[in-house]
């Protein structure tokens, strides 16, 4: 057993935190800004190209059955994060400052992650086709949520784009790749089955990507001059708070609904994502440059800390699954 393994210690998390420390010393300017911005967009356009060429129209029809854990799902992500994040309001400026407390709330007002809310759903047994339609469905509906919650929020102080044009933004700049990407699907499908191990690299490297070019902007723009180990500790100990809230929650209103063991999984994994792929260029639509590297650190450590905590409640489940059919 290696020591990841050990520590139960997510490695994409690890390269995640290199890039983001990356960054921090070699962000990007100049001529090689402008590359990575263009490349960066290729790479996310491709990343949800390929989240609709793996998505099968039979998962849709199984998933759509699930309606009851498809609300219960959508409940926690754009109703109980949202009040979640009004509440950490209180906490303002004695203990957080107003800067992180915009970056939370955007946080909340995210649509959930597709692939890893799948993945962990997979790994934990739990019932797969149902996680793939809620966690698209989630992913669709942020697209036109997320900038509407955003506005109500924040009550547009920050700025932000006119709601109806970001919408068209981000339709061009997610949506449009992910429908044609679905389109394809007939003519791709036996490919992406072939390759899924080369589709999941492609897909990390573009949060890679996303990371590292988002983070260099926020270096530039001074955002080490704004965040001290305070700030930081103040986002880690918020993001762990938020996170075993919506963890709890989601675990008794599955069990109290009567769900499967299965279909809690789904619930819990499904509920519990904000996404950093969809996160990233919806920042960049709804506020300006100089604000964007602070409305997406909230975003990357709870990310990070959403990945590491998830792992390890995977195997827990996986293995009392496989306690039960010995």
């Amino acid at each position: 057993m290696s020591w990841l393994k050990f520590l139960r210690i997510d490695p994409f998390l690890l390269i995640l935190i290199t890039v983001v420390v990356l960054a921090s010393l070699f962000p990007c300017e100049g001529d090689a800004k402008v590359f990575f911005g263009w490349l960066t967009k290729a790479a996310i356009a491709l990343l949800f190209f390929m989240h609709g060429a793996k998505l099968s129209r039979q998962n849709i029809v199984n998933g759509l059955g699930h309606w009851r854990l498809h609300l219960v799902v959508l409940f926690s992500t754009f109703i109980l994060f949202p009040l979640l994040g009004l509440g950490l309001g209180v906490f303002v400026p004695g203990v957080m400052s107003s800067g992180i407390y915009l970056g939370f709330l955007y946080l909340c007002a995210l649509p959930a992650t597709v692939q890893s809310a799948i993945a962990y759903t997979s790994i934990a047994g739990g019932n797969v086709a149902a996680a793939i339609c809620s966690a698209s469905a989630s992913s669709l509906l942020g697209v036109f949520l997320s900038p509407i919650l955003v506005g109500l929020l924040m009550h547009t102080q920050e700025g932000s784009a006119d709601t109806v044009q970001a919408i068209i933004d981000i339709i061009i700049q997610l949506m449009v790749p992910f429908v044609i990407g679905h389109l394809a699907r007939p003519l791709i499908a036996n490919w992406v089955e072939r390759h899924k191990k080369l589709i999941n690299k492609t897909d990390r490297t573009s949060i890679l990507l996303v990371v590292y070019t988002a983070f260099s902007e926020a270096v530039v723009e001074g955002i080490w001059h704004k965040v001290n180990g305070w700030s930081l500790l103040t986002i880690v100990f918020f993001s762990l708070v938020l996170l075993a809230i919506v963890l709890v929650v989601n675990t008794v209103v599955a069990r109290a609904l009567g769900f499967s063991k299965e279909d809690e999984i789904t619930i819990v994994f499904c509920g519990s994502k904000k996404s950093l792929a969809n996160g990233i260029p919806m920042a960049n639509v709804l506020f300006p440059a100089a604000a964007v590297g602070m409305m997406v650190l909230p975003l990357m450590i709870f990310h990070q800390i959403q990945l590491m905590v998830c792992a390890v409640m995977a195997q827990r489940y996986a293995r009392r699954i496989e306690k039960k059919t010995e």
